[in-house]
């Protein structure tokens, strides 16, 4: 008996691993605006967060600034928005027990970029968020899709 369920754990968190989640995704066009990294309206900060993790491709995972919907993760994409400068700002996702955040002070007239990740958990995998370089978010935002903001599961 425990085998059996011992097995079915490691099966579950296998095929959570792998798979592939989708989101609704924004126009080609859109993406590939985005993807010129201009610089913010005037008084605004801009603001990539992407995910490209290998780990849990099956799991979509929402994400918030300031408490308002960003929207919901999936492998190989990622989100813009804008937020007024010169403010502190708190990027969050939900994770396997509680959210995970950061509180960033973003300046007007920059660029700011935040790689989600997902990490193992207990049950399933959690999320997690980072601050990259501009060079290496760039570089990697450039690979991914945007996907479309404000649509999250909860």
């Amino acid at each position: 008996m425990f085998k059996n369920i011992l097995l079915i754990t490691i099966a579950s968190a296998v095929l959570g691993m792998t798979g592939c989640a989708s989101v609704p995704k924004a126009s080609n066009e859109q993406s590939a605006q985005a993807k010129l990294f201009p610089a913010p309206d005037e008084g605004n900060a801009g603001l990539y967060v992407y995910r490209d993790s290998f780990v849990g491709k099956a799991l979509k995972k929402d994400i918030f600034v300031d408490g308002n919907c960003l929207g919901e993760s999936a492998d190989k994409v990622f989100f813009y928005t804008q937020v007024p400068g010169n403010k502190e700002h708190t990027i969050s996702t939900e994770s396997e027990f509680s959210p995970n955040k950061l509180v960033l002070e973003m300046k007007a007239g920059v660029n700011y970029f935040i790689r989600q990740y997902i990490k193992m958990g207990v049950f399933v995998g959690g999320a997690n968020l980072e601050v990259v370089s501009e060079d290496k978010g760039k570089s990697d935002v450039a690979k991914l899709n945007m996907a479309t903001n404000g649509q999250c599961s909860k």
